[in-house]
């Protein structure tokens, strides 16, 4: 069953003296389960399609089906309600709370869901106990190290039991100890819980890892292939 697909998707960035096609004519579908890597070298377009499919970016032509719903004819208000109850993000740059706690900042999004506060507690306990961080839940950002706060991004990202994870070169600002112990917890989650997930990235770690790598250049898929 597909969960995301894109038809004929197009983001153009205009200047005064051309139009810069980010994103070119992309037809892409995504099922339940996937561990998937988008690759290509800068400038590709990796990030751009991240964020459109995310609804952090409105596409300029073309259609973004997530879970039956095309996300690019929604309100501003209505796509900010459809990220919160349907897709995890992972960024390269945490994007932590700093004045909330490890377990506060994965608190925070299932406060916003109006979750009850047991539950809260309660899934919130049970991520920081899955990403090996049981012991640092009343510890800040400031006091957490690199891989230890991607950790809690991943954990709060999983915790609106979102439909899929977009993860955005998660691992480029780790040192090769953390990215790799980040990447066997979210192959885990993948593998055991069936969590989907979607990276943007030039670690080939990621890609070594991936069941299906998806090749941009230019905006275009030139690759699309299973290992």
């Amino acid at each position: 069953m597909n969960i995301i697909e894109t038809k004929s998707l197009c983001k153009i960035f205009r200047d005064t003296a051309q139009e810069v096609y980010a994103v070119n004519n992309v037809d892409l579908s995504i099922t339940a389960g996937e561990f998937t890597a988008i690759v290509g070298p800068s400038g590709s377009g990796k990030t751009t399609l991240l964020n459109m499919i995310g609804g952090l970016d409105t596409p300029t032509s073309g259609s973004i089906i997530v879970d039956g719903k095309d996300i690019s004819t929604l309100s501003e208000n209505e796509t900010t309600a459809f990220r919160l109850h349907h897709i995890g993000f992972v960024f390269q740059a945490y994007n932590l709370i700093p004045v909330l706690s490890a377990k506060e900042n994965v608190s925070f999004i299932m406060e916003l869901q109006g979750r009850p506060k047991a539950e809260i507690d309660s899934r919130a306990s049970e991520l920081l106990g899955a990403v090996g961080l049981a012991d640092r839940m009343d510890s800040r950002p400031a006091k957490l190290s690199g891989g230890q706060q991607q950790r809690v991004a991943v954990a709060r990202a999983l915790a609106s039991r979102p439909r899929f994870v977009l993860a955005d070169e998660p691992t480029a600002n780790l040192d090769s100890k953390s990215a790799a112990n980040l990447l066997d917890i979210m192959v885990k989650l993948n593998e055991q819980e069936g969590v989907t997930f979607i990276f943007s990235t030039h670690d080939p770690r990621i890609v070594a890892k991936a069941r299906r790598i998806i090749t941009l250049e230019d905006g275009g898929i030139v690759s699309d292939r299973s290992v």
